[in-house]
């Protein structure tokens, strides 16, 4: 029985490991295997195949490009696009590696549980570099590089001399990102809708901005459940919110103005199916215009100190 848990154990912990970066996986192993750092136990046998000489050569390469591109900002969360799916598809072979001969259901079973987790490792790092990305300085991905890379590492390890444990890890970080997965998914949301909006931003021209006058329909019956007193729009921009005070953050909805109240914006987003609207006073506030790569944010915050501060990307590149 534990002699079946260690090989599930390391079988599945090589597809998690795959997941976040399979090229050094399969080559760190080759190397260990190839140069007997370590001596494989009878029933991990079939391992051997990876320290053949091919193996390695290949494998190193490929490494050798990841190495470079996995810490080039947005270079990258392409590397990471293309390799959605040859990621996944490598964690499972592994685990079928690990197992050597076995059933074909037992096979089929692995594959699936093995895909699954891979996936879910490369989802986790693909989503952290898409948001580390819009950092404006490279250090931070060339942190997170190195840091997967002693993960894997420090993993292979781990999974040789107490394989359970490892697969103990493994299991709780996913289950953690998944946690913070809705998260996690909103601020990716936005993310890739900036960087939509930012490659397919038509040519600059000095004039002046028209902003709109009428809500997404979605979003009219918020607005006009809140508005009591019949107020009418001066101007509503869509944007996502980001840190503030009251306004969760990632979400897409619109900054509105009113015609009767001018010292007074409102929020008007969904979180989930659950509508959001917040009121943001401007009596007493600075108000500033804070350009980014990806985004010209309007940030409000107390005058008299910095204290909490509301914050919005405009969809549209307009200085409100």
């Amino acid at each position: 029985m534990v002699e079946r848990l260690n090989l599930l154990s390391v079988a599945l912990g090589l597809a998690c490991l795959a997941g976040l970066n399979l090229y050094l996986t399969v080559f760190a192993s080759g190397l260990a295997i190839h140069f007997h750092w370590i001596v494989l136990a009878p029933q991990y046998q079939s391992l051997s195949i990876l320290g053949d000489p091919i193996v390695i050569i290949i494998s190193g390469v490929l490494f050798l490009l990841e190495f470079f591109a996995d810490k080039i900002p947005w270079i990258d969360s392409i590397w990471d696009a293309v390799h959605t799916i040859i990621r996944p598809i490598g964690g499972a072979l592994l685990a079928i590696q690990v197992l050597g001969h076995s059933t074909p259901m037992l096979d089929v079973v692995i594959v699936l549980l093995a895909g699954t987790t891979a996936l879910a490792t490369h989802t986790a790092k693909a989503t952290t570099r898409l948001l580390s990305n819009t950092s404006p300085e490279p250090f931070s991905n060339i942190a997170l590089s190195v840091g997967e890379d002693a993960v894997v590492v420090g993993g292979l390890a781990l999974l040789h001399y107490h394989p359970v444990i490892a697969l103990s890890i493994f299991l709780i970080g996913l289950g953690a990102f998944f946690y913070f997965a809705p998260k996690i998914l909103r601020a990716t949301q936005v993310k890739l809708w900036l960087i939509w909006r930012k490659l397919n931003e038509p040519a600059f021209f000095h004039r002046e901005t028209t902003l709109p006058l009428n809500l997404p329909a979605k979003l009219a019956p918020i607005f006009s459940k809140q508005n009591l007193l019949g107020e009418t729009i001066a101007w509503a921009v869509p944007c996502a919110s980001g840190r503030g005070r009251r306004i969760p953050p990632n979400l897409f909805g619109a900054l509105v103005a009113t015609n009767e109240e001018p010292r007074k914006l409102i929020f008007i987003g969904r979180k989930g199916s659950k509508p959001v609207a917040q009121a943001i006073e401007l009596e007493g506030m600075t108000i500033a215009r804070e350009p980014k790569f990806l985004s010209e944010n309007l940030v409000i915050f107390p005058a008299a100190g910095r204290g909490a501060k509301e914050l919005a990307e405009a969809q549209l590149r307009a200085e409100i």
